[in-house]
C-alpha cells in the first residue's frame, strides 16, 4: 500500500480533548477502510504565519499512514466536513521516517536547552550578547544629533529637471514642427504651440 503523511490543523479554541477526539474519529475511519497509523504525534499548539478563519494559533497533528488512497479521499473529505480543522495536507512518501518528526525533535532540544541554561538570545539576564560593553563609539558629529537635519538639506544643490511647461515651451520655439516629446504630449495635452 501507498505511504502518506499526514498533518491537520485544528481552531485554537478546541480543547486538547476535542483535538483527541477527532483523532480517534479519524484513527477509526482509516483502520475501518483498511488502513493502518504507523506514528501519531501530538505537535501541541503552535502559532500560524497569518490568521485563518479568525485564528491565530492552531493544533497540530501529525500522522504516518500506510493506507489505499480511497481511505485518504475519505479521511481528507471528513476534515473538510469537521469545522474544526483549518487545514490539512496530506503527502505521499516513498518511506515513512522511523523516530520522532522534526517537529518532536526541535521540542525535545529545546526542551534540553532550557533544562542546561542556555538561552541565547531569550536569556539577557544570564549574559546575553546585549549586555557586553560595546566600547567608545567615536564622536558621531553634529547632524546625527539634530533631528531634522535641516542645515545638510538647505546646502543640497536643487535638482537640475525641467517640468512639463518648460519642455512644451521649448519645443514650440522656432521653425520645429511639433518636436513635442511623447511624454509631455501624454502629461499635457492641452497646451498647444
Amino acid at each position: 500500500m501507498p505511504l502518506y503523511e499526514h498533518v491537520f490543523m485544528s481552531r485554537q479554541d478546541a480543547s486538547a480533548q476535542q483535538v483527541e477526539e477527532l483523532t480517534t474519529h479519524l484513527k477509526g475511519v482509516i483502520e475501518q477502510m483498511g488502513g493502518k497509523i504507523a506514528k501519531l504525534e501530538q505537535w501541541g499548539v503552535k502559532s500560524l504565519s497569518y490568521r485563518l478563519r479568525k485564528n491565530r494559533k492552531a493544533h497540530y497533528t501529525f500522522m504516518n499512514l500506510d493506507a489505499p488512497p480511497a481511505v485518504i479521499n475519505e479521511i481528507e473529505r471528513q476534515e473538510r466536513l469537521n469545522e474544526e480543522v483549518l487545514r490539512y495536507l496530506t503527502v505521499r512518501v516513498e518511506e515513512l521516517e522511523e523516530g520522532p518528526s522534526a517537529m518532536m525533535r526541535k521540542v525535545d532540544r529545546d526542551r534540553e536547552r532550557d533544562e542546561r541554561g542556555g538561552g541565547g538570545f531569550r536569556d539577557r539576564d544570564r549574559g546575553g550578547f546585549r549586555d557586553r560593553d560595546r566600547g567608545d563609539r567615536g564622536d558621531r558629529g553634529d547632524f546625527r544629533r539634530d533631528p531634522l537635519c535641516l542645515r545638510a538639506r538647505q546646502d543640497r544643490p536643487k535638482p537640475h529637471h525641467r517640468s512639463i511647461g518648460e519642455e512644451t515651451a521649448r519645443a514650440c520655439t522656432g521653425d520645429q514642427a511639433r518636436a513635442l516629446s511623447r511624454t509631455a504630449a501624454l502629461r499635457d495635452p492641452l497646451s498647444s504651440c
